[in-house]
């Protein structure tokens, strides 16, 4: 449905308010100006919305930034960082006039991007357009979800765990299909609880957008599923109003939609009321100049000789948010306290999960896979999933329509969808625990992050690693957030087999290594699998990737035969067979399917009377964590004959390798073919890892 907004409601400010709004207007100007690049245009055109937004519309409490009742708000469109700055400002979240003195500086609050952790009343790190409207969606779905967990019968907007998302979202935003992917995806959610205003201002970086963007986004999102309100604020005898009535009707109708997510297009100029710059592309990435912020002031009645002007009655004004929101908080901390007693089990739950802690004994639910059985690790990975099901409520995830392949689904958990959209495979509810992104990785990777930084719950995205490619955007914004997102990456090499090159990861261990941040996790058995799990869920302090074999690869025997106990994944690498020599005469170190072929190369190397120790090395990034000690205890610089085996390219080996060392890696694409001919065609073999080790043991002793 397109509904034209009414224009019936009244927002009801008074001078103070209107001179607060032109006050963000100047503010927006002169901070740009000062640090002499930035974007002013958006946050001038978007004072009232912005005001709006944090005066009026939002429950918040800026004396608690993470209040859990509080709605939260995401700038998909970063790049007017400066937009959420003033209101944080103006709202008393503890930025000051300094802070936006300083803007895009060294050491500020107040970055170039709003930033996740940095600053205060930032929900989620964005910039990469279309992130902050996919990651919204995880954010709204991360409330649906916590509200089934802790209050699932409770009528509609009376729960403590209610709340709204909001999203200014721009033309980029819209342009970039992550925000597509999540759009079509929250529409089928059927999220009442997501409100995205769009700012229509028909303005882009290299100018009008009618030059490569110029479909109807509204009938688009008609099309998703979502309610739409248009609010235009260009008249038709070609003069501008800024209605702020329309767009408080546009917001309230919003709020009584509770079936679906509501499209705001706000139509806007850009930069108004500028006299110079308003509905140019000049205005979008660069400062007005003095001139313009000059005249701009003398427009809105401001003294053009000062900068950053604002009027203490101003100011007191726009801070009786504070006191607000503190009325609302407590308002709802007696509803929270009613519904702990009622609800104590429950209650006790929510703290836990506020906590970020695992219950007490958790990990005896891990199972134990039985040597000499060859399992699949993303098989492995799957009955993982499934043991801790009943002991990790807040633990839940999904496939991008690759569910079987990935083995992400919990056995016997319903699927997280409205009723009316469950399957023949899938039956769910909307409180339900397996997630179905469709095949949409790059939206899933940012859902996934919305669910992290909402910060109750944990949740995991599976797709074949190959196709991480589609979602590496998101996997570096995880990364740069140090947001605890989960990503499950399965058919991880050549093993894959038939489906061929295409679908043949090669680089990607070494690619995704290189995101800062980021831990790779790459098991070589059942046993490590379930350790691996054991160690993401542990950690909080970032992003990590599972990285899982399609094809059957031996279970170890673990505490026996010399084989180490799998809990040495932890640690990143660690000693799974030791030397018969007291110094190992070559160390092979190995991850994933490879760990494997590095045992059997080792039986022949100690046949020939070569003393040789195997490294399992699921994590690098966990293993140069360690302290120095313990990672020359596993890899001693004595010993500098040493072999890599992994089936990809072996940028990320050199470093361990040394001047002697050698690898066993693939430095091409693959083939479509049984995996065992693969490997054997590839060389990656017990047979060529000897060859290396011979070959590092005369580089080493020349």
């Amino acid at each position: 449905m397109n509904a034209q907004a009414p224009k019936s409601d009244t927002v009801g400010w008074n001078e103070l308010d209107h001179k607060a709004v032109d006050t963000v207007r100047v503010l927006a100007a002169d901070a740009v100006e000062k640090v002499g690049n930035g974007h002013p245009g958006t946050a001038i055109s978007l004072a009232p919305l912005a005001y709006l937004l944090y005066q009026n519309e939002m429950t918040i409490d800026p004396s608690d930034p993470d209040w859990l009742g509080r709605d939260r708000f995401v700038l998909s469109a970063g790049h007017s960082s400066i937009t959420q700055y003033i209101q944080l400002y103006l709202s008393g979240y503890g930025l000051e006039l300094e802070d936006l003195e300083s803007l895009r500086t060294w050491g500020s609050l107040t970055p170039g991007h709003p930033e996740w952790g940095h600053t205060k009343g930032v929900e989620t790190t964005t910039g990469p357009l279309g992130q902050g409207v996919a990651t919204a969606v995880g954010i709204a779905m991360a409330q649906r979800r916590v509200r089934g967990l802790l209050d699932p019968d409770a009528a509609p907007g009376e729960s403590p765990f209610d709340h709204r998302v909001y999203v200014i979202a721009s033309d980029g935003d819209l342009q970039e299909g992550v925000s597509g992917e999540a759009s079509s995806l929250a529409g089928t959610q059927n999220l009442g609880n997501l409100v995205v205003v769009w700012d229509d201002n028909h303005i882009s970086i290299e100018g009008d957008t009618d030059i490569a963007f110029t479909e109807d986004v509204v009938a688009r999102y008609d099309a998703y599923g979502w309610n739409t309100i248009r609010v235009d604020w260009t008249q038709a005898d070609g003069s501008y109003r800024e209605d702020v009535d329309a767009l408080n009707a546009a917001l309230a109708q919003a709020r009584t939609v509770t079936d679906r997510p509501t499209f705001i297009a706000l139509r806007t100029i850009i930069a108004w009321p500028s006299p110079g710059k308003q509905g140019s592309h000049s205005a979008h990435g660069s400062k007005l100049g003095g001139d313009e912020v000059k005249a701009l002031k003398e427009i809105v009645g401001f003294d053009p000789e000062k900068s950053f002007d604002v009027d203490a009655e101003v100011l007191a004004h726009t801070r009786e948010v504070v006191e607000r929101g503190a009325k609302a908080h407590a308002e709802w901390d007696a509803a929270l306290a009613t519904w702990s007693a009622a609800n104590p089990e429950r209650a006790a739950l929510l703290a836990r999960l506020q906590a970020r802690e695992l219950p007490d004994g958790w990990a005896q639910a891990l199972p134990t896979f039985e040597a000499g059985k060859d399992v699949a690790t993303r098989a492995a990975s799957g009955s993982v999933l499934s043991a801790l099901a009943p002991v990790l409520p807040e633990l839940w995830g999904g496939s991008a329509d690759l569910a079987g392949s990935n083995n992400t689904t919990m056995k016997g958990e319903p699927s997280f969808i409205p009723v009316e959209r469950s399957t023949e495979e899938f039956s769910g509810t909307p409180y339900g625990r397996t997630l179905h992104f469709g095949i949409r990785e790059h939206a899933m990777g940012a859902i996934v992050n919305g669910i992290a930084v909402d910060g109750l719950t944990r949740a995991y995205g599976g797709t074949f690693f190959t196709f991480s490619d589609y979602m590496r955007g998101a996997v570096r914004l995880a990364a740069l957030m140090k947001a605890p997102s989960i990503y499950v990456w399965t058919h991880d090499s050549i093993g894959l087999g038939e489906d061929g090159p295409t679908h043949q990861p090669v680089e990607h261990l070494a690619a995704v290594r290189a995101i800062p941040g980021l831990a790779l996790v790459r098991p070589a058995d059942a046993n490590e699998t379930a350790q691996a799990w054991k160690a993401i869920l542990e950690r909080r302090d970032g992003p990590a990737g599972i990285v899982l074999t399609r094809q059957n690869v031996p279970t170890f025997p673990r505490g026996t035969d010399g084989f180490a106990e799998a809990d040495g994944v932890a640690k990143g690498a660690y000693v799974l067979l030791e030397s018969s020599t007291d110094t190992p005469e070559v160390i092979l170190i190995a991850t994933g399917s490879e760990v494997q072929i590095a045992v059997t190369a080792r039986e022949q190397l100690e046949a020939k009377g070569v003393g040789t120790r195997v490294v399992s090395a699921p994590s690098l990034e966990w293993f140069e964590e360690q302290d120095a000690d313990y990672r020359e205890s596993v890899l001693p610089r004595a010993v500098r004959a040493r072999v890599s085996v992994e089936a990809g390219i072996a940028l990320s080996w050199y470093k361990y390798l040394g001047d002697a060392g050698r690898a066993v890696s693939l430095e091409h694409y693959g083939a479509s073919a049984d995996y065992k001919v693969l490997f054997a065609e590839f060389g990656i073999t017990a047979e060529a890892t000897v060859a290396a080790a011979e070959e590092s043991i005369a580089a080493a002793t020349a």
